[in-house]
């Protein structure tokens, strides 16, 4: 295997209210279905084909108030289209936004260094935060004692993960405990080696993508 940058010291993740939501809408976004013209299936196009066509027939051979029905016909399914592609979009992201809207972003996050080794992702924490260990994404884990508190996610301990544009999101399991971990893009700019962090999941979970159904973002 190709050597890779590891950390010296973890980095402080500094994770803002903001980012914790935006990871998550960026996750939403790339796992969410398409609602675009190719989401429509060959038995749609074909039924709204024939409904245009005989409306179009109609409009040729016929005059008058009899037309009205074809008109009906054709703006049916320019509302259907619409209803089907920007509506069922627009109330996906409305659930989606309440859903989000009920989630704080966890305070550890807020104080949280990560850092990177041959044997896993470190997470360190300063002593004082009194609530550490009863934490879910804490619990079953090996501490260290000294001016902060770290904790070690072994590479194999990782179930899945994704990527979008700007963050890394994995989650894990140790002792029965599941856990899950976002890490900003923007940490390579203060030498956070994300693509060893990215290698070391390639190995273990070669085929990326998260369980949507399953995620449980830290509580």
């Amino acid at each position: 295997m190709a050597l890779y940058p590891y950390t010296l010291q973890p980095i402080a993740l500094n994770m803002t209210e903001a980012e914790f939501h935006q990871a998550q809408y960026e996750l939403f976004a790339s796992a969410s279905p398409s609602f675009g013209l190719s989401s429509f299936k060959t038995k749609e196009w074909i039924i709204m084909a024939v409904v245009v066509i005989l409306a179009l027939a109609g409009l040729v051979f016929l005059t008058g108030y009899s037309t009205i029905i074809f008109w009906l016909m054709l703006v049916s399914v320019a509302i259907y289209m619409l209803v089907r592609t920007l509506g069922f979009k627009w109330y996906v992201k409305k659930q989606f936004d309440k859903q989000v809207a009920e989630q704080e972003m966890p305070d550890e996050m807020r104080q949280m260094k990560l850092g990177v080794q041959k044997h896993g992702l470190v997470m360190a924490m300063p002593v004082s935060q009194p609530n550490l260990m009863q934490n879910p994404q804490m619990r079953g884990m090996q501490m260290r004692a000294g001016s902060t508190q770290q904790a070690v996610v072994p590479w194999s301990a990782i179930k899945s993960w994704d990527e979008t544009d700007d963050y890394l999101i994995m989650m894990f399991e140790l002792k029965g405990q599941q856990g899950s971990q976002i890490i900003p893009k923007r940490l390579k700019a203060e030498k956070f080696p994300i693509d060893t962090v990215r290698q070391h999941l390639q190995e273990v979970v070669p085929v990326r993508g998260l369980q949507t159904e399953n995620i449980q973002l830290p509580k």
